[in-house]
């Protein structure tokens, strides 16, 4: 079976502030964040494919990036939905038309911390054992909140993770998730985790590190910037 790698990012990032460039799309070093997460894809050697889901007005503007930088493993680019949600049921129809025989990884196209580690690991454990979540622990206090904002009781945090992404799953379990949902009119899943969970799915985690964020905030870039140099001067200078 194939491994392919489902890369979303329809969205236009209102959170970002980045005036009429999208998050997926903003530079550093000269190079797209949503190139810096692809990429991740393209060298590591397990992985078959690659399907993205594109803002419709941005497309050509990514497959000249794609050409720019020499990635190979894109065999789809689709337009993104109204939501998180319809844009992943997009890639997937573009995977069913491509390879129904594989094992799909979801990932943000601005999640462009991940390791070649992290996607082994994922590829790994949902062949063993169906489905695979990368999950970081909870490293602060969680509370629930009642309807007047006041914090209605304190959770557990050692019983407590921060679900992230890629989460892999059998691309036929995951389509046939998404058309029930469709049927039933259900779109206001958080991700694809939860929306399998729903119906009855059972999760696997797979721990990753903190340092894989989702970049959705001004503050968040300039994380990843930092955190990018740092790996680079690793490299560089053996640290």
């Amino acid at each position: 079976m194939k491994n392919i790698a489902l890369i979303f990012a329809g969205g236009s990032g209102q959170r970002m502030n980045s005036g009429a460039t999208p998050k997926q799309f903003l530079k550093l070093y000269n190079k797209e964040i949503i190139i810096h997460t692809i990429e991740k894809f393209e060298n590591h050697n397990e992985i078959d494919a690659i399907v993205v889901v594109c803002i419709e007005s941005w497309i050509d503007y990514l497959k000249k990036a794609l050409q720019k930088h020499k990635i190979e493993k894109v065999v789809k680019i689709v337009p993104g939905g109204d939501s998180g949600q319809s844009s992943i049921y997009n890639g997937l129809k573009a995977i069913n038309e491509y390879s129904q025989e594989s094992y799909v990884l979801v990932h943000d196209g601005v999640r462009p911390l991940i390791t070649p580690e992290l996607i082994s690991d994922n590829i790994h454990t949902a062949r063993e054992k169906g489905t695979a979540i990368s999950s970081s622990p909870a490293i602060e206090t969680i509370v629930y909140t009642d309807k007047n904002n006041n914090i209605d009781s304190i959770t557990d945090r050692s019983k407590c993770m921060y679900a992230k992404a890629p989460q892999t799953f059998k691309f036929e379990e995951l389509w046939n998730a998404h058309k029930k949902a469709k049927e039933e009119k259900l779109d206001d899943f958080i991700d694809s985790a939860s929306m399998m969970m729903h119906y009855g799915h059972q999760l696997s985690i797979v721990m990753c590190s903190p340092e894989n964020i989702k970049i959705t905030t001004p503050g968040d870039y300039y994380i990843f910037k930092a955190l990018y140099e740092a790996r680079e001067n690793s490299q560089i200078f053996g640290f």
